[in-house]
């Protein structure tokens, strides 16, 4: 008979965490298809009982992992926040960082399974694009917070469109030219991002 017995809070959050991190291993090695409930048990090193304890199907684990995402950076535009340097420096000194994170291999393998499945699954799809509206959003507070509060919403979205296609196209550029310079990349994009920051407003950028 299964295991029925309360778990305490920590502890389900330490099991759900083990079956997200045996979840993302089995979506790098076979992609979500080839993941299946069983194979992320045997990862985990948990019966199939005890992961649809904790998730209800492949789509519920990956909006853990995006929501975990999600979680942390959160977490990062609250170290923007505390911080004592001038906002938009700030976010230009973490570059470096975000480099390393983006063109990680193993993260950038699980974000491109997942965005594939995006493509083709409406379930996970939503999951996807409900993120990637938190992510504008954050986005657009953060462009709010350095450019002052006289830019127009299309300006701040627009803006803020740019930053995500900056970061998020970090991920695919990771695995096509994974031995870029990426100091040399480091220093051009604190250059685009300080111009992103501080650019004049659209309606007073010289025209092409």
């Amino acid at each position: 008979m299964a295991d029925v017995s309360p778990v305490s809070p920590s502890k389900a959050q330490a099991r759900r965490q083990q079956i997200l991190d045996a979840a993302c291993d089995c979506v790098r090695r076979a992609g979500f298809h080839g993941a299946s409930m069983a194979e992320i048990a045997q990862a985990a090193g948990l019966s199939v009982g005890q992961i649809y304890r904790y998730f209800e199907n492949k789509e519920a684990i990956v909006a853990a992992i995006v929501a975990q995402d999600l979680a942390e950076m959160r977490e990062k535009f609250a170290e923007f926040e505390s911080a004592d340097e001038p906002f938009h420096e700030v976010v230009i000194g973490q570059v470096s960082q975000a480099l390393d994170r983006n063109y990680d291999p193993n993260r950038a393998a699980l974000v491109m399974e997942v965005l594939a499945e995006a493509a083709r699954n409406p379930r996970v799809a939503a999951i996807v694009r409900d993120a990637d509206k938190v992510e504008r959003e954050l986005g657009r507070t953060l462009l709010k917070r350095i450019l002052g509060d006289d830019r127009g919403e299309t300006e701040l979205a627009a803006r803020s469109e740019v930053l995500s296609m900056l970061f998020d196209g970090m991920v695919s550029r990771g695995i096509n030219n994974p031995d870029s310079d990426r100091a040399a990349i480091s220093v051009v994009l604190q250059a685009v991002l300080r111009l992103l920051f501080t650019g004049p407003p659209l309606n007073e950028a010289p025209s092409a």
